[in-house]
């Protein structure tokens, strides 16, 4: 795996997935945590890649414009991970 920088673009909450957190909760949103989309623009060989991948609830969400570390696969840059 080789490694690039890549750009936010946007981050969007999934508020249609609820992840409950406690077993046992108070309220409809007592406990719950939602996923969230980022859209990421990278470079790789001069060629410019845009994608999008989940964040899991676990992750800090990166704002937009911020920068990412992304870990692809050499022969398919296309395949990202978002390094933590």
């Amino acid at each position: 795996m080789r490694r690039t920088t890549g750009t936010i673009l946007s981050a969007k909450k999934q508020w249609w997935l609820k992840i409950n957190k406690k077993p046992i909760r108070n309220g409809a949103l007592d406990g719950a945590a939602f996923p969230y989309i980022i859209k990421v623009r990278y470079v790789v060989d001069g060629k410019e890649y845009i994608k999008r991948k989940w964040i899991g609830t676990e992750y800090p969400v990166p704002v937009e414009g911020s920068t990412v570390q992304l870990a692809y696969e050499e022969n398919h840059p296309e395949r990202i991970k978002v390094v933590y």
